[in-house]
């Protein structure tokens, strides 16, 4: 059986877990991060020397790293399902994931560590303003591509992609500051509240 390291309340724990439940993927979980077992042991650290969630123990093999979880799961396990085979339309779900990892973000770190971590470290008013104009831009980007679409990210199919973004739009619909008014964005998380648990969660 799968076994999957991380605390349920971890955004990229949750990424795993979402993949699982929408592939129907049987699974162990065991709580490690902040409020649970140090990811800094020499046991977790043989696992990941990064030292963070999720890790995902499938046999012999041992993945960190929550998007190539993902696609790994998908790959593995789920026969075409939310990662496309075809070239092209595979290429369009794991740019929209890459997107997610690279860019957005990076466009929260600030604010999110400011705003809901409360972190003295990240208090400069300036750099949080920065921090939430920055952050609401690159929304603005995936707005546009909502609205493009009318459904999902990459056209009407839900994939992979909507679900490293969905936890992603949630993170940023519940962080304490103001909002550009993003209609596109709101239906798209009514849309993915109603696939799954793990998502309200």
């Amino acid at each position: 059986m799968l076994k999957i390291l991380g605390k349920a309340a971890s955004i990229n724990v949750r990424k795993v877990l979402w993949t699982c439940d929408e592939l129907d993927l049987a699974y162990e979980r065991e709580d490690w991060g902040s409020g649970f077992r140090a990811t800094d042991e020499p046991a977790f650290l043989q696992l990941n020397p990064n030292a963070m969630v999720p890790v995902l123990i499938d046999g012999e093999l041992v993945l960190w790293e929550s998007n190539t979880i993902c696609r790994y799961l998908c790959a593995q396990y789920g026969q075409g399902k939310l990662l496309p085979a075809a070239p092209r339309a595979r290429a369009e779900v794991e740019k929209w994931m890459d997107w997610q990892l690279a860019d957005l973000n990076n466009s929260w770190r600030y604010a999110f560590m400011s705003l809901v971590r409360q972190s003295p470290a990240h208090q400069d008013p300036d750099q949080l303003a920065a921090g939430i104009a920055g952050w609401n831009k690159m929304m603005g980007v995936l707005e546009q591509q909502l609205q493009a679409t009318g459904a999902y990210v990459c056209g009407e199919q839900f994939t992979l992609a909507d679900i490293v973004l969905g936890v992603s739009v949630k993170r940023w619909l519940m962080a304490p500051m103001a909002r550009p008014d993003y209609p596109a964005i709101a239906a798209y998380h009514a849309r993915l509240a109603d696939k799954t648990a793990v998502f309200a969660g």
